[in-house]
């Protein structure tokens, strides 16, 4: 079984190296802007719509007409005409199903941000990576490249950064299988439960970096727009930003790893973590939790090894007592379960992951859930 995998390098470019990609990375700009001109004026003007192909057509006029685009790899040029028509696909598909269209924009100087070597103009050797025009760079590798290599893309970090991913055709093996079956149950206490009676701590990243970021917010609002200090204290802003998300994709990345490496059947609420976060006063506490993205995780991770992943519906998992049914209201400030009706007294978020484990057991047909009352 083959699938894709990402392995994302931070790039050490010299000063020379950065100017050239930042140049690239410029004139892909220019012209995914231009790309989208034409479609638009090809639909208003002359009530037609412009194909992928006829734009692909149209790239050698336009290196004659702006001859800096000859310093772009031309896989990556026909790479943006494809992107561009990607945009559109998914605008008509929005369109179709009546979701909110969001039209394709036109790109600003930081609002366009990376580019795409869809199969050749790059070489890696070693912990160097060499680039069309461009030259050998250095890069950090954390860890062995695995596969084979398919695409390469370089993107540009809000802190001036330049990291490359690496898309690989990856072989993977499926781990022996366990008898082992957790459910877990998300939270803000803890950041997850398990239906074994373990808790996992909720490192809360952006609240710890909460402080220095404020500092360096404020710094930054009284400083004068376009000036180079002001510049740099926004580089400063993203790098804390950047050093906090990266600490939660570590977070989730190993939490999930242990779960995936220790059960056979794992089961997690189907959150709607967008809905929760509208509205509520826990929002900043719940998207610093990261719970989607660990299910993200959880769900490729769980595919890859050949585990089994229940989703259940979250509603009255912890009102219902996870040993007779009985349903037992209670407010979210109580954090005892105690049943009215057979005795049973646990910790409110363990009654949830035990009876999130009965219900997904049930789903993924294993268990049923008559059998675990």
């Amino acid at each position: 079984m083959f699938v894709r995998k990402a392995f994302q390098f931070r790039l050490h470019p010299t000063k020379a190296q950065a100017k050239l990609l930042q140049a690239q990375l410029d004139e892909c700009r220019w012209l995914y802007n231009e790309l989208l001109s034409q479609r638009k004026m090809a639909y208003e003007e002359l009530d037609m719509s412009l194909s992928k192909y006829q734009q692909l057509m149209f790239l050698p006029i336009l290196k004659e007409e702006r001859t800096s685009l000859k310093t772009v790899h031309s896989q990556v040029l026909q790479n943006i005409v494809d992107r561009l028509d990607k945009s559109f696909q998914a605008f008509f598909r929005r369109c179709k199903t009546e979701e909110k269209p969001g039209f394709p924009r036109f790109r600003g100087m930081h609002r366009y941000d990376s580019f795409c070597y869809p199969q050749s103009g790059f070489l890696v050797l070693g912990k160097e990576i060499t680039f069309s025009k461009v030259g050998r760079i250095r890069m950090k590798m954390h860890r062995p490249i695995e596969g084979e290599v398919k695409t390469c893309t370089i993107k540009k970090t809000p802190s001036g950064a330049w990291d490359v991913t690496l898309s690989c055709e990856v072989k993977i093996t499926q781990l022996e299988p366990l008898a082992e079956a957790i459910a877990i149950d998300v939270g803000l206490e803890s950041f997850a439960t398990l239906s074994s009676g373990d808790k996992i701590a909720n490192p809360r990243f952006f609240k710890k970096g909460e402080k220095a970021l404020a500092k360096a917010q404020r710094k930054l609002s009284k400083l004068q727009k376009g000036t180079k200090e002001r510049r740099k204290t926004g580089k400063a802003v993203a790098k804390i930003h950047e050093r906090i998300k990266n600490q939660r994709r570590d977070f989730c990345h190993k939490q999930s790893r242990k779960i995936v490496d220790q059960y056979q059947y794992i089961c997690i609420e189907d959150l709607n973590v967008k809905k929760m976060i509208e509205g509520s006063h826990f929002a900043k506490s719940i998207a610093d939790a990261s719970w989607n993205q660990f299910r993200q995780f959880l769900t490729y991770k769980a595919a890859e090894a050949g585990r089994k992943l229940g989703l259940v519906n979250p509603a009255y998992t912890s009102q219902i007592c996870s040993q007779c049914g009985h349903l037992e209201p209670k407010k979210l400030a109580e954090r005892e379960h105690k049943c009215s009706q057979c005795g049973y007294t646990a910790h409110r978020d363990i009654n949830a992951a035990q009876n999130i484990l009965a219900l997904g057991l049930d789903g993924l047909g294993e268990i049923p859930r008559s059998l675990r009352l």
